[in-house]
C-alpha cells in the first residue's frame, strides 16, 4: 500500500520554513522580473507602462526607425540630456557618417553617456567603445535578433522551468485543493511558459501574436500566484483561513456529494464529443450521395 504523504499543514516547523523561504524569495525575485519587463519592454514605445505597442517593438521591431532611435526614445530616454539624445538622432537621419561621428561631436556623448555600460567589459549587451560596435543598431529598427531570441529561449526553457518544478512540488503536498484542480494548477506554468516563449518567435514573425505573449504571461503569473498563496496559507493559517474563516465555505463546496461545476463542464464535453463520429459519418455521407455527385457532374461537362 502507498502511503500518503502528509499535508503541508502537519509538516514540522523546520520544513515549514525552508518551503517558506523558498516561496518567498521566488516571490519576490517574480516581482522584481515584473518590475524589469515594465523598465524594459515596457519603455520599448517611449511611455512607462506595457502596451501592446511594446511588446510589437520589442520582437517585431519600429520598422518606421533606427534601433538606437528607438531606444534613445525608450528605455535609454533618462540615460542623456534631451538636447544629446536630439543631437544623435540627428546625426542618424543625416546618414550616419563616419567622419561627421567626430566632427559633430557625436563620439565624445556616446563615450560620456553610453559607454560606462557598453563596454567590452560588459557581458550580454553590445560595446559602443568603437563606432563599429555601433553599426548595427544605426539600421533599421527589426527588433529582436534570431540570435538573442534563441539564448533567451533556451535560458528562460531551463531557469524559469526549475522554479516551477519546486513550486509545484511544495503545492503538490496541499490538502485544500482537489487532485483534478491540483494537477491542473501544477500543468498549468508549463504550458504557458512554453506558449510565452513560441510567442516571442511569432511575434518577431508577425505583430499580430503580440496578443499571445500577454496572454502567456497572465496565465503563467495567475498560476504562480495560486500555488504560491495556497502553499502559504495552508502552511501557517490553515486553522484561521480554512476551518473558521472564508475558507471554510470552499471545503464545504468541495465535499459537497453534488457534482462540481468543472465536473458539469467535463460532462457536458464528453457529451459533445461522443456525438462527434456520428455526424461527421453523416456529413460524409451526405457529401459522397449528394455533392461529390454535383461536382463530378461539373468536371464532365
Amino acid at each position: 500500500m502507498i502511503s500518503k504523504f502528509a499535508p503541508l499543514k502537519d509538516l514540522d516547523t523546520p520544513i515549514k520554513v525552508l518551503f517558506t523561504g523558498y516561496l518567498c524569495t521566488v516571490g519576490l525575485g517574480y516581482v522584481f522580473a515584473l518590475i524589469q519587463i515594465l523598465f524594459t519592454h515596457g519603455m520599448a514605445d517611449g511611455k512607462f507602462g506595457l502596451s501592446i505597442d511594446d511588446i510589437v517593438y520589442s520582437y517585431y521591431g519600429n520598422r518606421s526607425g533606427t534601433v538606437l532611435e528607438q531606444k534613445l526614445n525608450g528605455s535609454m530616454k533618462n540615460n542623456a540630456p534631451e538636447q544629446e539624445r536630439f543631437k544623435i538622432m540627428e546625426w542618424v537621419r543625416a546618414g550616419a557618417d563616419k567622419d561627421d561621428y567626430k566632427d559633430d561631436g557625436i563620439e565624445k556623448i556616446i563615450q560620456t553617456r553610453c559607454v560606462m555600460c557598453h563596454n567590452k567589459e560588459a557581458s550580454g549587451i553590445p560595446s559602443f567603445t568603437e563606432f563599429e560596435g555601433l553599426k548595427p543598431y544605426i539600421a533599421q529598427d527589426e527588433g529582436a535578433t534570431f540570435a538573442s531570441l534563441t539564448r533567451v529561449s533556451h535560458v528562460h526553457m531551463f531557469g524559469i522551468s526549475f522554479i516551477f518544478m519546486f513550486v509545484g512540488l511544495i503545492f503538490s503536498f496541499a490538502e485544500t485543493t482537489t487532485t483534478q484542480y491540483k494537477c491542473i494548477a501544477i500543468g498549468m506554468p508549463y504550458f504557458f511558459l512554453v506558449a510565452d516563449i513560441m510567442s516571442w518567435w511569432l511575434t518577431k514573425i508577425h505583430p499580430w501574436f503580440a496578443w499571445l505573449v500577454i496572454f502567456a504571461g497572465m496565465g503563467m503569473g495567475v498560476s504562480f500566484l495560486f500555488m504560491w498563496v495556497t502553499s502559504i496559507l495552508e502552511m501557517w493559517l490553515f486553522k484561521p483561513v480554512f476551518i473558521d474563516g472564508f475558507g471554510s465555505r470552499y471545503l464545504e463546496w468541495r465535499d459537497s456529494p453534488e457534482a462540481s461545476v468543472a465536473d458539469r463542464i467535463w460532462a457536458i464535453i464528453k457529451t459533445l464529443a461522443s456525438q462527434v463520429k456520428p455526424a461527421s459519418d453523416y456529413v460524409v455521407k451526405q457529401w459522397l450521395n449528394h455533392g461529390w455527385p454535383i461536382i463530378k457532374s461539373w468536371f464532365k461537362k
